[in-house]
């Protein structure tokens, strides 16, 4: 079953605060197209340690968003990046969560 990505955590950060709250969803949304788009620059490349430091920015926002499993995935592809031995299935599955980010931060 795949993961449903969700506000809670921000919810939870802001509380009541909802011009808090308007405030992070607007820096994920600003931020996330742009991460995403150097994510796609550079991971065709042999660059593991500038891949790595760029998973580990988004790792971040997918756990903002409620993907625990997708953290698990960000992890150990960044880490399977740092060790210069990445692996496609890690890959594949993290740019397809990526995709899932994007749709969902879209129709925020």
């Amino acid at each position: 079953m795949p993961e449903i990505p969700n506000l809670k955590y921000i919810d939870d950060l802001a509380g009541n605060d909802l011009e808090f709250r308007t405030k992070l969803i607007h820096i994920i949304k600003e931020e996330f197209p742009a991460e995403k788009a150097t994510y796609e620059q550079v991971k065709s490349g042999n660059k593991y340690v500038e891949i790595a430091r760029i998973v580990h920015k988004l790792k971040h926002k997918i756990s903002i968003l409620g993907y625990e499993k997708g953290y698990d995935v960000a992890l150990k592809f960044e880490n399977s990046l740092k060790e210069r031995t990445p692996q496609k299935t890690l890959q594949v599955k993290f740019d397809t969560l990526l995709n899932d980010m994007d749709d969902f931060i879209a129709n925020l």
